[in-house]
């Protein structure tokens, strides 16, 4: 039985047919909340969506192709979910991954497609739901951010510096939208098991590691003191907190979920 219990909520969750927003997903249904979520690829959306039918038979769900970076996609999306399950009272920002580059080899277009992908990754939803979120009570936005924002590294100079101004945008927005009875929170993740994290593991060249093995050496490497990747239900974890009234009197803050590997107090 969840600790959290959301009946009556409609969630917004991008980035949601795999990985942390699909874990997302999964623990707001558990909660009782209805859910709309999207993402770009149409047949991993339908996966998805078809597993959490299954699973959740009872469940108000939406699934709906998206790009968030087209405003007017994200809108047509936002249409759809407030016919479908009605106003929104949480939305959860989860898209984009990690560019790898120096500062010598990242090219102007390199700088502007990962400055436009961090930061309109939340700007577009946030402008297409935040009527709806005015107009509910106990409202909350969250976004998913990395710890590269607060300790960031040469070798994704790009990313980092992308991730600190979406978490400076967080703070922005939370103290405005306060006005509007919204709270808006973050959390850092350190290095989560993700798709990217398995191709990198077929790609390997220790080949007798399996995958235990090879994540508890890489987390070696990373000097990360619980010795392992984080889970996406542990980030997910998290995300419902900030998302839910539990964090009523929360704000402009955000949650470290990197095992320890943060170095700053």
């Amino acid at each position: 039985m969840s600790l959290y219990q959301l009946q009556d909520n409609t969630a917004i969750v991008t980035g949601g047919s795999s990985g942390i927003g699909l874990a997302c997903v999964e623990l707001l249904l558990e909660a009782g909340a209805a859910v709309a979520f999207c993402g770009r690829d149409e047949d991993r959306l339908h996966s998805a969506e078809t597993t959490l039918r299954q699973r959740f038979p009872n469940a108000k769900l939406l699934a709906h192709v998206c790009n968030v970076l087209d405003a007017e996609s994200v809108n047509a999306f936002a249409a759809a979910s407030l016919a479908a399950l009605g106003p929104a009272s949480m939305l959860i920002n989860n898209a984009g991954q990690g560019r790898v580059s120096t500062f010598a080899d990242t090219t102007d277009s390199a700088w502007t497609e990962e400055l436009n992908l961090k930061f309109f990754s939340v700007i577009n939803p946030v402008r297409a739901f935040k009527a709806q979120l005015k107009s509910q009570s106990n409202t909350a936005i969250v976004c998913v951010n990395s710890l590269l924002a607060s300790q960031p590294e040469p070798h994704m100079v790009a990313t980092s510096a992308a991730r600190a101004g979406v978490m400076n945008l967080v703070r922005s927005m939370a103290t405005e939208f306060a006005a509007d009875g919204i709270r808006v929170n973050g959390i850092l993740i350190g290095l989560v098991e993700s798709g990217q994290w398995r191709r990198r593991f077929e790609a390997r060249e220790e080949r007798d590691l399996d995958w235990a093995q090879w994540t508890a050496q890489l987390a070696q490497r990373k000097h990360i003191p619980l010795g392992r990747l984080g889970l996406p239900i542990e980030a997910a974890r998290a995300i419902l907190f900030l998302a839910s009234p539990l964090s009523a009197y929360t704000t402009g803050s955000h949650i470290d979920v990197s095992g320890g590997l943060s170095r700053h107090a």
